[in-house]
């Protein structure tokens, strides 16, 4: 068997050809070329184009037997109508790549399992070669297609921080299958637009229900997109708005108190926020010791739980009876905190309740955040809102990244 027809059948390339191979100190170099050539296309648009120069270039492969591996070939530029002087198609990498195929999809493997310093040492190339490269792989293995966008019914929209919370990502998740079908950088009533323009009319009339946090620039987006979706908040942001008017009464009564309220006081924030079940039994003393000394806070904390209680609910008519009840006892508390928290739930009543009815929250939605949090820890940090979007896409919506097949039949 010849030396170059044993090297292509270790390649595991389709429709290329090995010439030549040579040893330098660093690098196994094989010169390739395409198994059928019938002209020249543009590796823009797919086009056949008029060729134009020649050039020697290198892409990076899988190790053979742990050398690393480069292919060489003289590639075309072609000079073509639609996208301009540009390279030819070639069979084993993609337009500007530096890397083929099966190389890259090994390091988009990888950068769904790995953190970042495995990735790197590994394949022996920088993390920020490693971002380049899951764009890429995303890009041609699925986030472009249009049919992620199929049979969306229920979904949930949500931003995430990052680069210290200076910077934002808007992702939306299907709340059927649990994948993110789409994301894009800012946080804004703009920014949504852009998903249901992309979705397309069509598609958007299939949306029956959208769960959001209590942004108004998101409700007004999703309202003018699809009116007739019944829009959910969060149950978690509306809890949240009672757990942070708690916080502050407590801070205020602390600021206010005498030295006896101040004992009973201090300790309390952790036990204030818990659930009531999961009280430890010096917690439960210190919530009597605020009831007997601290009306107006022992009030603040029976507010924040009876909220809990209500959206609990699975009547939706007794919901609406004691959410209204709720906010009218807040208005009467003489607790401005929570005199802001009743006007804000007032406003937002409909998507509330719609919680109840639905039991859909934006669960998925801060699963899939969390999930990504640990992307961006494990890759210490993204600088760029795209590359992070790519990891996102990668990890969280259900991309299957192919490992380059087993050797073929060497016979041939």
């Amino acid at each position: 068997m010849r030396a170059t027809t044993l090297l292509r059948a270790v390649l595991g390339l389709k429709h290329t050809r090995v010439l030549s191979f040579r040893l330098t100190e660093t690098a196994l170099v094989l010169g390739v070329k395409p198994a059928k050539k019938r002209g020249s296309f543009c590796s823009g648009c797919g086009k056949r184009a008029p060729r134009y120069d020649r050039r020697l270039r290198t892409w990076r492969h899988l190790d053979v037997c742990g050398v690393t591996t480069e292919l060489e070939y003289e590639a075309w530029r072609v000079d073509c109508r639609r996208c301009g002087v540009t390279i030819e198609i070639v069979p084993w990498a993609d337009a500007q790549s530096g890397f083929t195929r099966p190389f890259e999809d090994v390091v988009a493997y990888l950068a769904q399992r790995a953190d970042k310093t495995t990735v790197s040492t590994l394949m022996r190339i920088a993390w920020k070669t490693v971002g380049r490269i899951v764009e890429r792989v995303v890009a041609r293995l699925g986030h472009g297609r249009a049919d992620r966008f199929d049979d969306l019914r229920r979904i949930g929209i949500d931003e995430l921080s990052y680069r210290r919370h200076h910077e934002y990502v808007t992702i939306v998740t299907d709340h059927d299958s649990g994948r993110v079908v789409w994301a894009a950088p800012g946080k804004d009533a703009d920014t949504v637009r852009r998903f249901f323009a992309e979705l397309g009319a069509e598609r958007a009339a299939k949306i029956e229900t959208v769960t959001i946090d209590m942004s108004g620039a998101y409700k007004t987006a999703v309202a003018e997109a699809v009116p007739d979706a019944r829009i959910v908040f969060d149950r978690f942001h509306v809890q949240r708005l009672a757990h942070d008017a708690l916080d502050k009464v407590r801070r205020e009564q602390w600021r206010e108190a005498d030295r006896e309220e101040k004992d009973a006081i201090k300790g309390t924030r952790f036990a204030l926020q818990k659930n009531p079940w999961n009280l430890t039994q010096p917690e439960y003393q210190k919530l009597s010791e605020v009831q007997r000394t601290n009306k107006r806070l022992y009030r603040a904390y029976l507010l924040k739980e009876t909220l809990a209680d209500v959206l609990d609910r699975r009547q939706v008519n007794v919901a609406r009876t004691k959410l209204f009840e709720w906010i009218g006892w807040a208005a009467r508390s003489q607790l401005t905190p929570f005199q802001k928290v009743a006007r804000t739930i007032k406003a937002h009543a409909d998507g509330i309740l719609a919680y109840v009815a639905t039991g859909l929250s934006n669960g998925r939605s801060e699963g899939v955040n969390g999930k990504v949090r640990t992307i961006t820890r494990r890759s210490f940090g993204l600088h760029g809102a795209w590359s992070l979007i790519a990891l996102i896409f990668l990890c969280c919506s259900g991309l299957e990244v192919p490992l380059p097949s087993p050797c073929p039949n060497i016979s041939g």
